[in-house]
Protein backbone atom coordinates (compact mmCIF):
# COMPACT_ATOMS: atom_id res chain seq x y z
CA UNK A 1 0.00 0.00 0.00
CA UNK A 2 2.90 2.39 0.40
CA UNK A 3 5.72 3.33 2.15
CA UNK A 4 6.44 6.09 5.22
CA UNK A 5 9.82 7.79 6.14
CA UNK A 6 9.84 9.53 9.01
CA UNK A 7 13.55 10.91 9.39
CA UNK A 8 14.93 13.71 11.90
CA UNK A 9 17.80 16.13 10.82
CA UNK A 10 19.99 17.07 13.19
CA UNK A 11 23.51 19.68 12.55
CA UNK A 12 21.32 21.50 9.48
CA UNK A 13 22.76 24.68 8.06
CA UNK A 14 20.17 26.81 10.06
CA UNK A 15 20.17 29.30 6.83
CA UNK A 16 18.94 26.37 4.71
CA UNK A 17 15.92 25.74 7.27
CA UNK A 18 15.08 29.60 8.57
CA UNK A 19 13.19 30.95 6.44
CA UNK A 20 10.41 29.95 3.70
CA UNK A 21 12.38 31.20 0.67
CA UNK A 22 15.09 28.87 0.94
CA UNK A 23 13.42 26.50 2.64
CA UNK A 24 10.80 26.00 -0.65
CA UNK A 25 13.21 26.17 -3.34
CA UNK A 26 15.09 22.68 -1.82
CA UNK A 27 12.19 20.61 -0.91
CA UNK A 28 10.70 21.96 -4.41
CA UNK A 29 13.67 20.49 -6.28
CA UNK A 30 13.66 17.54 -4.29
CA UNK A 31 9.77 16.81 -5.36
CA UNK A 32 10.79 17.52 -9.25
CA UNK A 33 14.39 14.96 -8.82
CA UNK A 34 12.45 12.21 -7.20
CA UNK A 35 9.80 11.80 -9.51
CA UNK A 36 7.08 13.05 -6.49
CA UNK A 37 3.93 14.77 -8.03
CA UNK A 38 3.04 17.68 -6.10
CA UNK A 39 -1.04 18.99 -5.99
CA UNK A 40 -0.35 21.82 -3.64
CA UNK A 41 2.03 23.07 -1.23
CA UNK A 42 1.23 24.71 1.88
CA UNK A 43 4.40 26.93 4.07
CA UNK A 44 4.08 28.57 7.59
CA UNK A 45 7.00 31.06 8.77
CA UNK A 46 7.40 31.13 12.16
CA UNK A 47 9.12 34.57 13.57
CA UNK A 48 11.79 35.06 14.50
CA UNK A 49 12.50 31.80 12.24
CA UNK A 50 11.80 28.42 11.55
CA UNK A 51 9.06 26.78 9.03
CA UNK A 52 6.11 24.28 8.56
CA UNK A 53 6.01 22.86 5.03
CA UNK A 54 2.93 20.22 3.76
CA UNK A 55 3.05 18.92 0.70
CA UNK A 56 0.41 17.48 -0.93
CA UNK A 57 0.83 14.78 -3.37
CA UNK A 58 -1.05 12.61 -5.80
CA UNK A 59 1.24 9.51 -3.97
CA UNK A 60 0.38 11.07 -0.68
CA UNK A 61 2.52 13.67 1.21
CA UNK A 62 5.75 15.31 2.68
CA UNK A 63 6.24 17.45 5.28
CA UNK A 64 8.88 19.22 7.09
CA UNK A 65 9.02 20.83 10.07
CA UNK A 66 11.96 23.39 11.29
CA UNK A 67 14.09 24.50 14.07
CA UNK A 68 16.99 26.45 12.89
CA UNK A 69 18.02 27.22 16.29
CA UNK A 70 18.47 24.06 17.14
CA UNK A 71 19.83 23.25 13.69
CA UNK A 72 16.90 20.47 13.68
CA UNK A 73 14.30 19.65 10.87
CA UNK A 74 11.50 16.82 11.34
CA UNK A 75 10.68 15.04 8.22
CA UNK A 76 7.91 12.83 6.89
CA UNK A 77 7.12 11.05 3.37
CA UNK A 78 4.94 9.30 3.24
CA UNK A 79 3.67 7.51 -0.56
CA UNK A 80 1.47 4.98 -2.06
CA UNK A 81 2.43 1.88 -4.43
CA UNK A 82 5.57 2.15 -5.40
CA UNK A 83 8.56 2.85 -2.98
CA UNK A 84 11.09 4.63 -5.40
CA UNK A 85 10.23 7.68 -5.31
CA UNK A 86 10.01 8.40 -1.62
CA UNK A 87 13.14 6.68 -1.07
CA UNK A 88 15.00 8.99 -3.69
CA UNK A 89 13.10 12.31 -2.07
CA UNK A 90 14.56 11.15 1.27
CA UNK A 91 18.01 10.69 0.22
CA UNK A 92 17.87 13.86 -1.97
CA UNK A 93 17.28 15.21 0.97
CA UNK A 94 20.22 14.28 2.50
CA UNK A 95 22.48 15.81 -0.48
CA UNK A 96 20.60 19.12 -0.03
CA UNK A 97 20.40 19.60 3.85
CA UNK A 98 23.72 17.72 4.61
CA UNK A 99 22.74 16.98 8.22
CA UNK A 100 25.40 15.40 11.09
CA UNK A 101 23.10 13.30 12.23
CA UNK A 102 20.17 11.74 10.32
CA UNK A 103 17.78 9.53 12.42
CA UNK A 104 15.02 7.44 10.24
CA UNK A 105 12.41 5.29 10.50
CA UNK A 106 10.77 3.38 7.62
CA UNK A 107 7.16 1.85 7.79
CA UNK A 108 5.70 -0.15 5.26
CA UNK A 109 2.09 0.41 5.21
CA UNK A 110 0.73 -3.06 3.82
CA UNK A 111 -2.43 -3.83 6.03
CA UNK A 112 -3.59 -5.78 3.26
CA UNK A 113 -2.01 -9.10 1.24
CA UNK A 114 -2.02 -8.83 -2.40
CA UNK A 115 -5.12 -10.84 -2.56
CA UNK A 116 -6.92 -7.97 -0.60
CA UNK A 117 -7.67 -10.11 3.12
CA UNK A 118 -6.20 -8.60 6.37
CA UNK A 119 -2.76 -10.02 7.32
CA UNK A 120 -3.72 -11.42 10.47
CA UNK A 121 -0.21 -11.20 11.79
CA UNK A 122 -0.46 -7.75 12.59
CA UNK A 123 -2.03 -6.12 16.09
CA UNK A 124 -4.45 -3.41 16.33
Amino acid sequence: MGIHVIAEFLGVNPKKISRVEELREILDKVIAKSGLNCISSSFHQFEPYGVSAVYLLCESHLSVHTWPEHEYMALDIFTCGEEGSALKAFELMVEAFKPKIVEKQVIRRNLYEKNGTPDSSRSS
